[in-house]
C-alpha cells in the first residue's frame, strides 16, 4: 500500500476541526449530541472506505485507528477549549453533554488522548501502510487504553457525578468494546523478538548490575502502590493520614477518579512487580518484554493524569498538592512513572536473558 493511505488518515483526522465547529452551532440538546457522535463515526468510516477502496488495507484495525485518530483530535479540541485557548468548537458538549469531562481528571485524559494516543494511532497506521509490525506500539497503547477506560468508567459511575450518566456512557461502552477487540488482535500478532536475537543468555543477577538496580527499585515501588491503595481505603494509620494531608490530598477528591486509580494500581501494579521480580531473576521468561510494554503504557497514562490533575486549577484548592509538599510529590511520582519506561526499554533492547535456549524449545 502507498503512503497516501496514511496521509489520507492524517488529513481525515484534521477534518474534525471544521466538523466540530459546524455541529457545535447546530446541536441543541444531549440527544442531538449523541446522534452527532454516532453519525460522525459512520461518516468517517464511509469517507475512509471511499478514499481507500482501490487499495483497501487488509488489516481492519486500520479503519479503527482512523476513527480513533479523528476523535483524538476532537479530544484535543476539548482540552484546548477547557483552557479557554479556543472557543465555539465543543461548547455544548462541555456545558451539558458530559459533566465528567469537566473534572481535572477528564481534562487530563483529553490531553493524553489528543496528543499521546493520537501519535500512537498515526504510528500504527503508518506501520500498517508500509506493512511493518506495530505490535510493540500496540501493546503500549493496550496498557494506556485499559488504564484510562477502567478508571474513567468506574470513576464516572461511583463518583459525585455518578447520577449524571447519560447517552455518552453508551457510546463510551461501544468504544471500549471495539478497543477490547483491537487489544486481542494486537496480542494475537506474532512477536518479532526472535528474529532480532542471536542467542539466549543465563547470567547471574550479580553479573547484571542494571537488572539488580531494577530489582532494588521494584521493592519500594510495590510498597508505594500498596500504600496509596491503603490510603484511599481510609486506612487509619498516622502515616497514611499525614501523607494525604502533606503530599497527596487529591487522593480524597470526591470525583473518585484518584481513588479508583490507586485501587487499580494496587490490584494491577502490585502483582506485576512481584511477577517482574521473578522474571528478572529467572532466565527464559519470554513474556517479560510484552508485559513491561503493557504496564509501562498503563503507568505512563495513570501518572500523567494523576500528577497533572493533582496540580490543576480544576481540582478544588483543598485537594491540590500543598506548595510545601510539591517537590517531594513531583520527585516521587515522576520517578514512579519513569522507572517502568526504563525497565521496558531494557527488556525490549536487550531481551536475550528472557529467551529460552533453542534446545528447550525443540524439546517441547
Amino acid at each position: 500500500m502507498s503512503a497516501s493511505a496514511g496521509t489520507g488518515v492524517f488529513v481525515l483526522s484534521l477534518m474534525s476541526i471544521p466538523i466540530c465547529y459546524l455541529f457545535n452551532s447546530l446541536i441543541a440538546n444531549s440527544a442531538q449530541a449523541f446522534i452527532f457522535a454516532g453519525c460522525s463515526t459512520v461518516i468517517i468510516l464511509s469517507i475512509a472506505h471511499f478514499m481507500f477502496k482501490k487499495k483497501a488495507p487488509a488489516d481492519p484495525l486500520f479503519y479503527v485507528y482512523a476513527v480513533y485518530a479523528f476523535f483524538s483530535v476532537v479530544n484535543l479540541i476539548v482540552g484546548l477549549e477547557q483552557e479557554n485557548i479556543i472557543d465555539g468548537f465543543v461548547t455544548f458538549y462541555l456545558r451539558q453533554a458530559d459533566p465528567h469531562i469537566n473534572t481535572a481528571h477528564g481534562h487530563m485524559i483529553s490531553y493524553w488522548d489528543g496528543c499521546v494516543h493520537y501519535l500512537m494511532y498515526l504510528l500504527m497506521i503508518a506501520a500498517i501502510t508500509w506493512g511493518d509490525s506495530y505490535r510493540a506500539i500496540g501493546l503500549y497503547w493496550v496498557g494506556s487504553f485499559l488504564m484510562r477506560a477502567i478508571v474513567y468508567i468506574l470513576g464516572s459511575t461511583v463518583g459525585k457525578h455518578g447520577t449524571e450518566v447519560n447517552y455518552f456512557l453508551l457510546l463510551h461502552m461501544l468504544y471500549i468494546s471495539v478497543s477490547v477487540w483491537a487489544c486481542f488482535r494486537i496480542f494475537s500478532q506474532p512477536s518479532t523478538q526472535e528474529d532480532e536475537l542471536t542467542k539466549a543468555e543465563q547470567k547471574s543477577i550479580l553479573h547484571r548490575p542494571l537488572d539488580l538496580l531494577f530489582i532494588i527499585y521494584l521493592v519500594p515501588a510495590f510498597a508505594f502502590c500498596v500504600f496509596r491503595g491503603l490510603v484511599v481505603l481510609d486506612c487509619s494509620s498516622t502515616w497514611c493520614q499525614e501523607y494525604t494531608q502533606q503530599y497527596e490530598p487529591y487522593l480524597k477528591d470526591p470525583t473518585a477518579y484518584p481513588k479508583v486509580q490507586m485501587l487499580v494500581g494496587m490490584l494491577y501494579s502490585g502483582p506485576y512487580y512481584i511477577i517482574t521480580l521473578y522474571g528478572l531473576m529467572v532466565p527464559g521468561c519470554e513474556w517479560m518484554p510484552d508485559l513491561t510494554l503493557v504496564h509501562s503504557g498503563a503507568l505512563a497514562q495513570a501518572q500523567f493524569t494523576h500528577i497533572c490533575a493533582s496540580l490543576h486549577t480544576r481540582t478544588p484548592f483543598s485537594y491540590r498538592v500543598p506548595a510545601g509538599g510539591q517537590p517531594v510529590f513531583l520527585l516521587v511520582n515522576i520517578l514512579y512513572a519513569l522507572m517502568p519506561q526504563a525497565l521496558c526499554y531494557r527488556c525490549r533492547t536487550r531481551p536475550a536473558f528472557f529467551l529460552r535456549p533453542t534446545l528447550d524449545k525443540k524439546t517441547e
